[in-house]
């Protein structure tokens, strides 16, 4: 049975079209690989079937796994959920007033928790543009001192 370049082609717009009702991310790479077989057919109409499937499987799965270490690489760890010990005494710059009851919003020089800037609530009035360093950690906010 020889299979024609222009099933790859439809097999291939089939699957990518398939990830948009199955949001994945992992069906879109097969669907590139049977594009590519499709391509190479087309040029080159002289592939057996088990070439052809050899090609189509070799080439989806060197995708998926470039994706999976582009995708990891890139991925920013956050420390949410670790202990809080680890940042307590961190000192910030107040970008935001903050007052009791009131949130203000407070910036450091490196990540804290995996961001720049976080809210923040102390037991009393800061004025913005001083420097607090972290007492605990509450829910999303942090409680800050004076420096």
């Amino acid at each position: 049975m020889n299979i024609e370049w222009w099933y790859w082609i439809i097999a291939g717009i089939l699957l990518i079209l398939l990830e948009l009702v199955i949001p994945s991310f992992f069906v879109l790479w097969f669907g590139l690989g049977a594009l590519l077989v499709g391509g190479l057919l087309l040029l080159n109409g002289e592939l057996g079937l088990t070439g052809q499937l050899l090609i189509w499987l070799g080439a989806s799965l060197a995708m998926v796994v470039l994706w999976l270490r582009v995708f990891r690489s890139s991925r920013q760890k956050t420390l949410i959920g670790t202990a809080a010990g680890e940042v307590m005494g961190e000192i910030g710059l107040l970008v935001g007033a903050v007052a009791p009851f009131q949130r203000g919003r407070v910036r450091f020089q490196k990540p804290i928790l995996g961001a720049e800037e976080w809210a923040c609530v102390a037991d009393s009035a800061i004025a913005a543009g001083a420097r607090v360093r972290i007492v605990s950690i509450e829910g999303s906010y942090l409680k800050v001192a004076p420096q």
